[in-house]
């Protein structure tokens, strides 16, 4: 994923503003705490977009975009 990638997923997340918790990603992962959330999946792939090892961050980040889409 390239830096501009992360810019407008992150832009995305700003403008749809704070959303309601608890969310339900899937039966094994909730989010309690949208902030936290956000800066925790976000500062990894600045750091380092390209790490294979962030590719479960951006699976979830792509998957609470598309939640937030289908209820908006």
């Amino acid at each position: 994923m390239t830096i501009q990638e992360i810019q407008q997923l992150e832009d995305f997340f700003t403008q749809a503003g704070k959303q309601q918790v608890p969310i339900y990603l899937n039966q094994a992962t909730v989010i309690t705490d949208y902030a936290h959330f956000l800066e925790s999946h976000f500062m990894p792939l600045k750091l380092n977009p390209d790490a294979k090892v962030n590719l479960p961050l951006i699976h979830r980040l792509k998957m609470l975009k598309l939640l937030i889409e289908s209820n908006s």
